[in-house]
């Protein structure tokens, strides 16, 4: 069983007990979730395709934490100008626990 969930206006594929890293969330850690924006839900041979969304289906999850990704270097260049800009980012995000998937 697996479901495509659209969080945050990114699309994960998520199955029971899977860990998913997803764009940082407002909740706090140890919080339960439910998102409602399932646009495809699959149970063996029997999969529901919305349009855009599957009407009656929903995802669980558990805030397990938050954190930080790795540093992302952003340098531009151009040649024979003197021009050079060195910038990082690390992007926040959310770690979730898919708990169940209703369909």
């Amino acid at each position: 069983m697996y479901a495509v969930v659209k969080i945050k206006n990114q699309q994960y594929r998520v199955q029971p007990d899977l860990t998913v890293q997803v764009p940082l969330l407002d909740n706090e850690v140890g919080d339960s979730v439910t998102f409602d924006e399932v646009l495809m839900f699959a149970d063996g041979d029997d999969v529901k395709v919305g349009t855009p969304n599957v009407e009656g289906a929903s995802v669980a999850a558990e805030i397990i934490g938050h954190g930080r990704s790795r540093k992302i270097v952003v340098f531009k260049k151009k040649r024979r100008k003197n021009y050079r800009r060195k910038n990082g980012h690390r992007q926040a995000f959310t770690e979730i626990k898919i708990t169940g998937i209703n369909g």
